[in-house]
Order: structure tokens, then C-alpha cells, then sequence
């Protein structure tokens, strides 16, 4: 799995031109999903997220996490994070899950995070059209690779 995880002020996510989800200050994480992707992946990943200390603390340091503020998570999946750029121009997406692999693990994901803390949490649609609307805080964004655990 891969994300990018964007620390926000506010997001939203539109479909045909009609306001689908918001949030206000917290994450927009962007999921990518590939076919070796397991349960370890989610369970590690979600608690990644949740304890990353991105927002900051009473004296300005990026020392608190999404739990810690009680802020809110807008989840989009994004089967083009898992693009290959090495040969060509043209990504090649082989390694992104195709939708009867993706899509339950993408709940599962969702499903863990909200089970893992009680914060708003919502999401975008699977495979659907969407526009993301964001103001980036900071600007601050993570990238994470749960093959590459850096």
C-alpha cells in the first residue's frame, strides 16, 4: 500500500460537480492499492497514520498526531500512486489491485481506522470520477510505502 497523507485545514472531494465529503482540520489521505498487499499492510499502515506527529504541538513543533488533535480523516482511493515511471513516458499501473482485490481491502483499511480511534473519518468513492479540493497546512505531506518502511 501507498499513501500520501496531506495535513489539512479542510477537504473535500466532489463528484459530478456536487460536494460528496468533507472534513475540516486533519488528514486527506490518498490510498493506492496493489495486489500483494495484506491485512499486515493495514494494521501497520492505520497505526502509522494515526501516531504520525504532524501537527503541532502547544510551543509550534510538529509533535502531535491526527488522534491527538481529535481531527478528521478524508480517505480517496488512488489506484495511480501505484504507477511505474521506469520505462517510458507513459505510467504503466500492473502493480495497482485490480477492483476485486482493491476494493475490499480499501474497506478493510477504512474499517480499521475508524475501529482503531473515534475520529470523523469519511471517504470518497471507489473508481468514481472525483475532484479533490484541499488546502494543504503548511504545506506538509508524507509519503508511505508499506513495502518500503523507511
Amino acid at each position: 500500500m501507498r499513501a500520501v497523507i496531506q495535513r489539512v485545514s479542510k477537504a473535500s472531494v466532489y463528484i459530478q460537480n456536487q460536494e460528496f465529503s468533507s472534513i475540516s482540520k486533519g488528514l486527506l489521505i490518498l490510498l493506492g492499492i496493489e495486489e500483494a498487499d495484506k491485512d499486515e499492510d493495514i494494521e501497520w499502515l492505520v497505526a502509522k497514520i494515526l501516531r504520525l506527529r504532524i501537527f503541532a504541538d502547544e510551543q509550534g513543533v510538529m509533535n502531535v498526531s491526527v488522534a491527538d488533535i481529535h481531527g478528521e480523516i478524508l480517505v480517496v482511493s488512488q489506484f495511480t500512486l501505484m504507477a511505474s515511471t521506469k520505462k517510458g513516458n507513459r505510467p504503466s499501473y500492473i502493480r495497482a489491485a485490480r477492483p476485486e482485490t482493491a476494493i475490499p481491502i480499501y474497506e478493510k483499511f477504512i474499517d480499521s481506522l475508524k475501529n482503531a480511534e473515534p475520529l470523523y473519518i469519511v471517504t470518497g468513492v471507489f473508481g468514481a470520477d472525483m475532484q479533490v479540493s484541499l488546502i494543504n497546512d503548511g504545506p506538509v505531506t508524507v509519503i508511505i510505502d508499506t513495502k518500503n518502511k523507511e
